[in-house]
């Protein structure tokens, strides 16, 4: 290994051109990144290359200025019709400018004509991440919906909320009413509620605007039915990992995690080392809205997160509990896609051909035992952390042995 680091370090001592002064820092973080001695090799060898292209280019004179436009001029010079390397290569150089620029060492591309549309949903963002306090994911499913909106109201002109009158609310749901399935626009008109909120809080939007957003009565009355795993496959997919890896001793220690304590997959990335305190046995849980749980941990979700953490987690100055098991050695980027990914694996380690595959099934299963095994809906909705008892209710539906009772008799046929 340390041959091959070598030898990657090599062509940093060989480079010729207006970047190779910045190489060898420039290979320090990627070895800080954990970065496998072949990758290292590979982006310092793109790297020297596309600086002795610059120094060519430049016949001696004032280097040019480093940016994407560079980058894809270098590309179609070096790797015209080779369409997978130019992907590799594209990646790796901009990987190389974000590490320049943020040593203010390569010149950011023009920015783009400022957009009204876009300034709007700059404040709305920073409303819901200051005010509101939600999650990420969250926001960006917020701007996303509400941006159409706007969009079709004022295009690329200014943005003047004091205009809107209620008909340009209705009229834009139903425009959205006939290509969206119910899901997406239930989601939709609570991010366009939120948006108008928003305006009304800015003393933009009159309360009759925020009034008028329609709702559809049968979404309240007939929520869908908890997605649940059974016990017999949550505990077969928790076996299914490989405790004598180091990914196996991390993705158990996530899955006990979702399973016996009900986390939600972004509570589960946002796990901290601090938050884990051993001596009182229980664990720190940032849930939505920034909100703070401290909640018991077992001795078989402890022990698994010990087993990962002393034999497993690579060494990083990074204080997430999980990491990524690959370079850059980092938490986890997408906190929903990572935690999903390992549901997903796991299930099929497993051989289990399960109807759903994300992380929340585990929650729901979590609350569906509880109940059978006799736990009240304010007991469950605690441990879960709802916000609202009405929450907790909809797993109401799922205890049959309750519901039976309440059931009238067939006619005809005895009780």
């Amino acid at each position: 290994m340390s041959r091959s680091i070598d030898r990657a370090l090599a062509l940093v001592r060989l480079a010729q051109g207006p970047i190779a002064p910045h190489l060898e820092s420039f290979a320090a973080s990627l070895i800080a990144q954990q970065y496998s001695a072949f990758c290292l090799h590979h982006k310092l060898y793109r790297a020297a290359q596309f600086s002795a292209w610059l120094e060519r280019r430049s016949h001696g004179a004032v280097a040019p200025i480093v940016d994407e436009a560079v980058a894809e001029r270098y590309l179609r010079a070096a790797l015209n019709g080779r369409t997978r390397s130019r992907r590799i290569a594209r990646f790796e150089l901009c990987q190389l400018l974000r590490f320049l620029r943020e040593r203010g060492l390569a010149e950011q591309m023009a920015s783009a004509p400022s957009d009204p549309v876009d300034e709007a949903i700059d404040r709305f963002a920073a409303h819901l991440r200051q005010v509101r306090g939600l999650a990420e994911r969250t926001i960006d499913t917020y701007c996303e919906l509400a941006v159409p909106f706007l969009r079709s109201r004022y295009g690329s002109g200014p943005v003047d909320l004091r205009a809107l009158q209620p008909a340009d609310v209705i009229e834009h749901v139903q425009r959205q009413a006939q290509r969206m399935p119910a899901r997406r626009l239930k989601l939709m008109i609570t991010a366009l509620r939120s948006l108008l909120n928003h305006g009304q809080m800015c003393g933009e939007v009159t309360p009759q605007i925020v009034a008028a957003v329609p709702s559809v009565s049968s979404w309240a009355t007939t929520p869908t039915l908890p997605r649940a795993i059974s016990a017999e496959h949550a505990r077969l997919a928790i076996e299914s990992c490989k405790l004598h890896t180091a990914v196996g001793r991390r993705d158990r220690a996530v899955l006990l995690l979702l399973a016996r304590l009900g986390l939600r997959s972004s509570e589960v990335a946002a796990l901290r080392l601090d938050d884990v305190d051993w001596s009182a046995g229980c664990l720190r849980v940032c849930g939505k809205g920034g909100r703070d749980g401290l909640l018991p941990l077992p001795p078989d979700v402890g022990e698994a997160i010990a087993a990962y953490l002393q034999d497993g987690r690579p060494a990083s100055a990074d204080r997430h509990v999980f990491l990524r098991s690959r370079a850059p050695i980092r938490s986890f980027k997408n906190s929903a896609v990572a935690v999903a990914s390992i549901v997903e694996h796991a299930l099929q380690r497993a051989g289990i051909d399960a109807p759903h595959k994300g992380a929340h099934q585990f929650r729901h299963a979590l609350a569906v035992n509880l109940l059978r095994q006799g736990a009240s809906l304010p007991e469950i909705g605690e441990l879960l952390r709802h916000r609202s008892p009405q929450i907790t209710t909809v797993y109401a539906r799922v205890d049959l042995i309750a519901l039976r009772a309440l059931a009238p008799a067939w006619p005809g046929v005895a009780p």
